[in-house]
């Protein structure tokens, strides 16, 4: 009876996760069969779209014949160089909270667990007039660092740190190794997996971040991804074709490394649930 019931239970979950995986890649499979149709294809029925003839023209179109690529590398830049950063700073500041002794060390990390709890938007008026008072409104600077602050990724880092026994670190101090030797030496590559699984999620963040970039940059030729994307769109009213394959240009990162790096967004999401 017990078999019984454990068959039906995992059928029943399998099935929902196939559902739950369709009306996910429903979008997608939409738009890129939207983008690999010819500009003013007639559209009779909605099935119509998934069906051909099809052609790649569009991408070299739009890739070339507007500010896409431009887009794109900035997107490309903002998203490595606040990776980068967060990562070597995140990881620092999780050294230091989780190995090193100084005071109102606790209340710095309680603060950490604070920003947690405020949302992103409730700061935006705050950080565009700090921004703005530092003329950076408009420039990569100004792009780049109000996404340095994450306070998630040093929380998960501290988890991780926590989790490597002091003895290690005592013996290294006895042989005559400092605190950067234990740090850059030690517990970097004990943590390997949680820095890459960190630096996935927060290249992703940053790659698809709107509201921001929508604030900070007035130029075209310094916008991102999803803040140039909707201004494209505004050209094309009535033809679907053309922002579709800009969406797909867009997409295109965030699917390869989604493809690339699957076990270790699966393991970010456990982190996401780890005790502290």
């Amino acid at each position: 009876m017990k078999f019984l019931h454990d068959k039906i239970t995992n059928g029943a979950f399998t099935l929902f996760s196939i559902l739950i995986a369709l009306v996910t890649l429903t979008p997608i499979s939409w738009a890129l069969a939207v983008s690999l149709k010819k500009e003013g294809f007639a559209i009779s029925k909605e099935w119509d779209w998934f069906l051909p003839p099809y052609t790649l023209e569009n991408y070299p179109d739009v890739i070339l014949n507007s500010k896409v690529l431009v887009w794109f590398a900035n997107s490309l830049l903002v998203s490595i160089i606040v990776t980068m950063i967060v990562i070597i700073f995140s990881s620092m500041a999780a050294f230091a909270i989780s190995k090193l002794n100084f005071r109102y060390k606790k209340f710095i990390f309680a603060l950490f667990l604070a920003g947690i709890m405020v949302p992103r938007e409730a700061t935006i008026i705050p950080l565009f007039v700090t921004v703005n008072n530092f003329n950076l409104i408009d420039t990569y600077a100004g792009l780049i660092l109000p996404a340095l602050a994450h306070s998630m990724n040093i929380i998960i880092m501290v988890s991780f740190f926590n989790s490597i026994p002091d003895a290690l670190i005592e013996s290294v101090k006895i042989d005559g190794g400092g605190n950067f030797t234990i740090y850059s030496r030690i517990l970097l590559p004990l943590v390997k997996t949680v820095l890459v699984t960190v630096s996935i999620f927060t290249f992703i963040g940053s790659w698809n971040s709107f509201l921001w970039p929508y604030l900070c940059a007035l130029d075209d030729q310094i916008f991102t991804l999803p803040v140039g994307i909707p201004t494209f769109m505004g050209q094309y009213s009535v033809d679907y074709v053309k922002p579709m394959t800009a969406n797909m240009v867009a997409s295109l990162p965030a699917i390869i490394i989604f493809l690339v790096f699957e076990r270790y967004i699966v393991k970010g999401v456990t982190l996401s649930g780890i005790k502290m």
